[in-house]
């Protein structure tokens, strides 16, 4: 079975836990072994570290990891 990764020019999206219909979307723009960097809200460009999860699959926290905070998987 082949492990998604996040892939540069690729929209990805996430629903907030708190109000189903807040949407965020985050472009990946660059990418390296470890990190992302993504534009986001209003244009914001941030670099974040990438996780790889149990099931093989890549994730990150593009606006930092605290207990609501929004996901993305590749």
């Amino acid at each position: 079975m082949n492990a998604k990764t996040f892939t540069t020019g690729t929209d990805y999206t996430c629903r907030s836990i708190c109000d189903y219909d807040c949407v965020w979307t985050f472009t990946v723009t660059k990418r390296t072994a470890k990190f992302i960097t993504i534009i986001g809200r209003d244009g914001e460009t941030s670099r974040v570290g990438v996780k790889l999860g149990s099931d093989g699959n890549e994730y990150a926290s593009p606006l930092g990891s605290f207990s609501m905070s929004p996901i993305i998987r590749a």
